[in-house]
């Protein structure tokens, strides 16, 4: 027999001075966790689809609040009429504005809002401008030498945006015929090319002296696209320019051509609370539905837990593997949803892949329940399949959120601030959702543990 001292050296054999000594706790925590199989997957489901629709509403919400620059946009200013951007300004501000020292060049910007081949709504915008001023105002737009000089000499020519260009299937020598719901009269434009390199390679563009002559428009523009000289210049070019109308008929607002944009979209009103609120019901959802799975899984095991604290366990142990299991489950369905709309928004060609490999994995497990002889697990691991076979086959066909969209979202992107938005949620899922179940172990007694079940 081993005395005290031959106890505490180990000489005659390990002796566990505590419970968790001789437990595997990353085993035993994985095991409770995946118990019940079917309930962790749909958790883990429920939180990823969460997740990933929190992402989407996080990347659109930034999408609409910060719309995306083009590369000469720092040196733009736009000037619109101070009452609404839907009145016209006199056209003969302009030798106004171009006498205004720091500004390169000014054009007539005006929309025609035209809907093409009889559509029902405008699939486009179509703005008419100065189209020897578009190198020089609007350079990013790539082209070839012989389309600008093409669109430049024909006054009934236009040029149209790649991603348009490519939905309606145009080329180069095309016509294109345009009935405006804004001006009284339908124009004929010829394809004279076909831009890409900006930021939005959707909108077409054409001579604002056809549209004048067209329809009788003469004297009247939409708006004001001007040019700045240098970044120093745009402050006082924008200050001069609303001084030079004040108190006229036809007074002007100059603003920045990011500032326009912002501006543009406030119109819609409060999306920014409109997207918050939803946001926050996903979550709140969410919470419940992870509050809700863990309460039921620490409740079928108040008789284990019971044991556990009669064998020595503390209850900052018991409180760890409940937390651990909670945090796993929530983070699991983090890498999954927040994972799968990084890859799904930013790299279409692999989120195919992946959406592909999940098809095969479901046919696989409906082949494994025809064993089983389950009808209904094989109709849904078929149905399944075929659907992910689908949207695989969608997403890999298409380059880009872009395309995949026909040209209504143009970056869609993650970024890494969303990315650690979605991981602090779910961190914070985990956590919150296993209060209600330590309470309920904290205050338990093992008699009363050990008689739950009996």
């Amino acid at each position: 027999m081993c005395d005290s001292k031959n106890r505490q050296s180990g000489s005659c054999g390990r002796v566990w001075n505590r419970p968790l000594d001789c437990v595997n706790i990353g085993s035993f925590i994985i095991k409770n966790a995946l118990r019940n199989k079917r309930r962790s997957t749909l958790s883990i489901l429920s939180v990823a689809v969460s997740l990933f629709l929190l992402v989407t509403l996080q990347v659109a919400l930034r999408e609409l609040t910060l719309p995306p620059e083009d590369v000469g946009a720092a040196l733009r200013v736009v000037v619109r009429s101070k009452i609404s951007i839907v009145n016209l300004l006199p056209a003969r501000q302009r030798s106004i504005i171009e006498r205004i020292p720091g500004v390169e060049g000014v054009s007539p910007f005006s929309w025609f809002g035209g809907k093409f081949k009889n559509e029902e709504s405008m699939t486009f915008a179509q703005f008419a401008m100065d189209a020897k001023l578009l190198r020089s105002i609007f350079g990013e737009a790539k082209m070839s030498a012989g389309e600008y000089e093409a669109f430049e000499k024909d006054q009934t020519a236009c040029i149209i945006g790649k991603i348009t260009a490519d939905k309606h299937k145009l080329k180069v020598g095309d016509r294109v015929m345009l009935t405006s719901v804004i001006y009284p009269c339908t124009l004929e434009l010829k394809v004279a090319g076909i831009y890409s390199g900006t930021i939005d390679d959707r909108n077409m563009l054409f001579h604002h002296k056809y549209l004048d002559e067209a329809c009788s428009n003469d004297g009247w523009v939409g708006m004001w696209w001007v040019k700045a000289r240098s970044i120093a210049d745009m402050q006082p070019v924008t200050a001069t320019i609303n001084n030079a109308f004040a108190s006229t008929s036809a007074e002007v607002r100059a603003e920045t051509e990011r500032a326009f944009q912002l501006s543009f979209i406030s119109m819609w009103g409060d999306i920014t609370f409109f997207i918050a609120s939803i946001s926050l019901a996903v979550g709140l959802a969410l919470l419940f539905v992870t509050a809700s799975t863990m309460s039921m899984a620490i409740r079928e095991r108040l008789q284990e837990l019971a044991i556990l604290k009669a064998i020595g366990f503390r209850l900052q142990e018991l409180l760890a593997f409940i937390l651990a299991e909670s945090f796993g489950l929530a983070t699991t369905g983090a890498v999954v949803g927040v994972g799968g709309a990084w890859l799904f928004y930013m790299h279409t060609r692999l989120a195919s892949y992946a959406i592909a490999l999940t098809g095969v994995g479901l046919l696989v497990l409906a082949a494994y329940f025809v064993r089983e002889k389950n009808r209904l697990a094989i109709f849904l691991g078929i149905l399944g399949a075929a659907s992910c076979g689908g949207l695989a086959w969608e997403v890999y066909t298409h380059d880009n959120i872009t395309k995949m969209t026909n040209g209504i979202l143009l970056t869609f992107e993650v970024t890494p601030q969303i990315i650690g938005v979605g991981v602090a949620v779910a961190a914070g899922l985990g956590i919150l959702a296993c209060i209600a179940p330590a309470v309920a172990v904290a205050r338990m007694s093992v008699v009363k543990g050990l008689r739950t079940l009996d």
